[in-house]
């Protein structure tokens, strides 16, 4: 047992996910980096002193299940669940033949992985003082993007049950935090198609946010006063339906 927070930070070998598993480990947190084996992954431990790494395949229900069950053997506890991983095919509607077990990628890690994990794992996050769920959407998710139609769907789908889960979760300990990348220079789509904000201007920008604990954030194009305002008119819109019928709701801390 440890009482650092610890943070479980999917995908983050390289991009975002190496960034902001950087700045956690510089907040003092025990880093967990959870991704498919590689070179990299292996490379975590010595990139990032103190962190450790999960080889994982977050595609498969049973990947999802070993890591929750490895989390809570090894550590007892989590505090911070960041939902990153993913990848991005740019390839329009129009074009698009690819055998449909490769489309399958797209919705098993974009959209069935964190709703998943972030499921296995709230029962130590609310057993946290106070836990957070760190979900990664795209600026894509409110204007679909048609160079990358699928990534687009499945980051709306994740925004859409992440402000659900908030409202699940609203009489808890636990924060659900939107993160919400405009375009950002990874290598999510691939050789030469890196654009955008640099990975560590990107994460210098949010992290204060994150460890805030507020509610969306978000850089450059998707931290403008119109942005905010169409999040803001979303909020609003949700509000008002929210209660037309009963749901049930966690209520405090616990496991």
């Amino acid at each position: 047992m440890t009482t650092s927070r610890i943070a479980l930070i999917t995908g983050g070998t390289a991009g975002i996910g190496l960034g902001l598993a950087r700045r956690y480990a510089g907040a003092g947190a025990r880093v967990v980096v959870a991704a498919r084996p590689s070179a990299r992954l292996a490379d975590v431990p010595q990139v990032i002193p103190g962190a450790t790494s999960i080889a994982v395949d977050l595609e498969a229900p049973e990947g999802r299940d070993a890591l929750a069950d490895a989390i809570v053997e090894r550590y007892g506890r989590l505090d911070v669940l960041v939902n990153n991983a993913g990848i991005q095919r740019r390839v329009s509607v129009a074009e698009d033949a690819s055998p449909w077990p490769e489309r399958q990628r797209e919705l098993d890690l974009l959209f069935a992985a964190p709703v998943h994990l972030t499921t296995l794992l709230l029962p130590v996050l609310r057993a946290a003082p106070a836990g957070q769920v760190v979900n990664v959407t795209s600026g894509g998710a409110f204007t679909p993007q048609p160079f990358a139609p699928v990534y687009s769907a499945m980051k709306a789908a994740l925004h859409g049950w992440t402000v659900t889960l908030r409202h699940a979760l609203a009489d808890t300990p636990v924060a659900v935090t939107e993160l919400i990348p405009p375009a950002v220079a990874t290598g999510l789509a691939g050789p030469g198609q890196a654009h955008g904000l640099g990975v560590d201007d990107f994460c210098d920008a949010v992290f204060p946010g994150l460890e805030a604990r507020e509610v969306e954030v978000g850089a450059g194009p998707t931290a403008t006063e119109e942005f905010r305002r169409l999040l803001a008119d979303g909020a609003r819109r949700f509000a008002a339906s929210a209660t037309r019928f009963p749901v049930a709701r966690f209520s405090g801390a616990g496991s």
